[in-house]
C-alpha cells in the first residue's frame, strides 16, 4: 500500500547552483549529498525543514529538456504575502504575485534554472 511521496526529481543544470538556491534562498535543509557514478554527478536531496517529501536535484542523461519547465510542484505556506516578500527580498523571481483564487491564495516563482513552482496558502 502506498503511504506517501518520498522524493520528487527536479532537473537542474548545475547541482552546486541549485543547492545554493534551495538552501540559501528558499531556506531548505540539505538531506543528502552523495557521489553517484564516475562522472562527478551527485545525489542531492533538499527539503523544507520538517517536511517528509524531498527534492532530488539531479538530471538524468538525456533529460536536459526538462530543465526550466513548470514542475507541477506546489509548495504550501502559512502566509503567502509574507512568504512572497521574504523570498522576493532574497532575489527569488516571482512570475505571478499572490492573488486570491477560488481555492485559496496562489503565486508562482522560478528557481535558478527557470523551473517554475506554485505557492499556495488556504488563507
Amino acid at each position: 500500500m502506498l503511504t506517501r511521496t518520498g522524493i520528487v526529481g527536479l532537473c537542474v543544470r548545475d547541482q552546486d547552483e541549485a543547492l545554493d538556491f534551495y538552501t540559501n534562498k528558499l531556506g531548505f535543509e540539505k538531506r543528502a549529498d552523495e557521489p553517484m557514478g564516475e562522472d562527478g554527478a551527485r545525489w542531492i536531496e533538499v527539503a523544507p525543514y520538517g517536511a517528509e517529501t524531498r527534492l532530488a536535484l539531479f538530471t538524468p542523461p538525456g533529460q536536459e529538456d526538462r530543465i526550466g519547465i513548470f514542475t507541477n510542484v506546489v509548495f504550501e505556506c502559512d502566509d503567502i504575502q509574507a512568504t512572497y516578500e521574504e523570498l522576493g527580498g532574497k532575489g527569488v523571481e516571482f512570475t505571478q504575485e499572490p492573488s486570491e483564487q477560488p481555492w485559496g491564495m496562489w503565486a508562482q516563482f522560478k528557481d535558478q534554472d527557470g523551473n517554475e513552482f506554485g505557492l499556495y496558502s488556504d488563507k
